[in-house]
């Protein structure tokens, strides 16, 4: 079983738009998680999610006969370079994260 290892105090990484509700008591694990790594929520978040895509085999069998079945096409909308970090807001998961 693959283990997930967070690097400390790495966290500044291009980003997209994601929004989502997740569970308080896992919003917690997160903010904590951060904590104890010194890294920004959103780098814990999106190294638990792609620990969590590597994981499911069935949809990296998918992913890779959807990228040899059908031709690359053009984005429709180009996801945006934050230049600034400081300057846009934080899409961080906050311990006041709505409970689905």
């Amino acid at each position: 079983m693959s283990k997930l290892k967070l690097e400390h105090g790495v966290s500044r990484i291009r980003r997209a738009k994601l929004q989502s509700s997740i569970d308080q008591t896992v919003a917690d694990d997160i903010e904590l998680l951060a904590e104890w790594s010194n890294n920004e929520t959103n780098y814990v978040i999106n190294e638990l999610l792609r620990f969590a895509l590597t994981q499911e085999e069935e949809f990296q069998r998918h992913k890779i006969s959807s990228a040899t079945a059908a031709p690359t096409k053009p984005a429709l909308t180009p996801i945006k370079s934050v230049s600034e970090p400081a300057a846009q807001p934080d899409m961080a998961v906050s311990s006041t994260a709505a409970r689905t």
